[in-house]
């Protein structure tokens, strides 16, 4: 049967993955022939909040999508007037994206405004529970908006715990991160390699998305400093925009003589460019310090790409130990062998193969289905 359906969160003008996990979402609920809106902000972040350099896409606005740009994360009239709307419309099922508790006041107090018309359900997708670089008041924050829902659907084990560390008795399941679906289809890795400028003859590692602090790209690094690595046709591409301090980084190459191994494409990488980047590659690593999920990972799935993960979080519960890639602690010399024992052995064929049936694990349908199944209306 079908049902209305508001999605709150990021989606076009923003860009980044949130708003294109939304926006992927809000499609293939239509496809199954629900009414779906989309609430996106017309203020996500102060600016004096937001490291990069622009929360905006370069991109065009999606197509058969109703995207209504009306929320403002720090305004509590915007809220209790948006929240009257909404709860007016009585949709079916209101579908929160959180992922910091920054949005605990705003989504908090929506769905609490929501719920006075006993009608809608409103079910929380949760990237994050507990966020990766703490602050005082995240507790509280988050506290407040969880609260304010009916059911929760997390896309890690790990932000399934941490929401049952909050002792909130109400139902919460998980269910992974689906494949990104919307950057286009694989390319031929010698076209997408010409059209990136790099030498087709080399073979490339992928460090790919925003760099902050907690996805460790410093230990990256010190593992590609590893001898064995230099003297092998191999380069590193570090695909993303500086969320943190540059300078670190490039005296970081400097001091371990990268400079020759690495290629930088320090900048937001455009929804057109993705297939690229991950067609040219032989292997995408995450050496992340802390994690719930990434999305790089479901990306790297899509275009069939093995991956170096290393076990923090939820990461390991999504690329089986030499199966599709590998699972590492963070010592540098660990992550350097597995980088080595790839290119050394020829991995990529079996990865390959072994992600062609894992990737199935990874669907819309099934997140559908859940969300529907924890809200009580299937």
């Amino acid at each position: 049967m079908s049902k209305q359906i508001t999605i709150i969160g990021p989606a076009y003008p923003l860009r980044g993955g949130l708003s294109s996990y939304n926006e992927l979402l809000a499609l293939k609920l239509q496809n199954q022939g629900h009414q779906v809106k989309i609430i996106t902000f017309s203020l996500q972040y102060p600016n004096f909040l937001f490291p990069g350099k622009t929360q905006l896409s370069n991109s065009l606005p999606p197509d058969n999508l109703d995207i209504e740009v009306c929320l403002n994360s720090i305004n509590p009239i915007n809220w209790i007037l948006l929240g009257r709307k909404i709860k007016n419309e009585k949709p079916d099922l209101v579908i929160f994206r959180f992922w910091m508790p920054f949005m605990g006041p705003s989504l908090g107090t929506l769905g609490r405004i929501i719920r006075g018309n006993n009608h809608t359900k409103i079910v929380a997708i949760t990237d994050n529970i507990i966020p990766h670089e703490k602050r005082a008041g995240d507790r509280l924050l988050t506290s407040y908006f969880l609260k304010s829902c009916d059911a929760f659907l997390t896309m890690s084990k790990s932000v399934l715990n941490d929401f049952q560390s909050f002792h909130i008795a109400k139902p919460a399941i998980f269910n992974p991160h689906p494949m990104y679906e919307n950057f286009g289809e694989q390319v031929d890795p010698v076209q997408a390699k010409k059209k990136l400028g790099l030498d087709v003859e080399k073979n490339y590692v992928l460090f790919f998305g925003f760099i902050r602090k907690y996805k460790g790209l410093d230990t990256l690094l010190k593992a590609f400093s590893d001898q064995r690595l230099k003297e092998k046709n191999l380069q590193l591409i570090i695909a993303g925009e500086y969320y943190d301090s540059p300078q670190a980084y490039e005296q970081l190459i400097d001091d371990l003589e990268l400079r020759n191994h690495v290629i930088l494409a320090n900048h937001y990488i455009e929804d057109s460019d993705v297939s690229l980047y991950f067609s040219a590659a032989d292997l995408v690593a995450q050496t992340y310090k802390t994690a719930t999920q990434s999305g790089v990972t479901q990306i790297a799935y899509y275009y069939n790409r093995p991956m170096l993960v290393t076990d923090v979080g939820g990461l390991s519960e999504l690329v089986p130990h030499q199966k599709v890639g590998y699972v590492t602690s963070q010592d540098t010399q660990e992550i350097s062998d597995c980088i080595f024992d790839f290119y050394e052995h020829k991995r990529a064929p079996e990865f390959s193969k072994n992600i062609a049936s894992e990737r199935n694990k990874f669907t819309w349908e099934s997140l559908i289905d859940n969300l529907f199944n924890v809200s009580g209306l299937r």
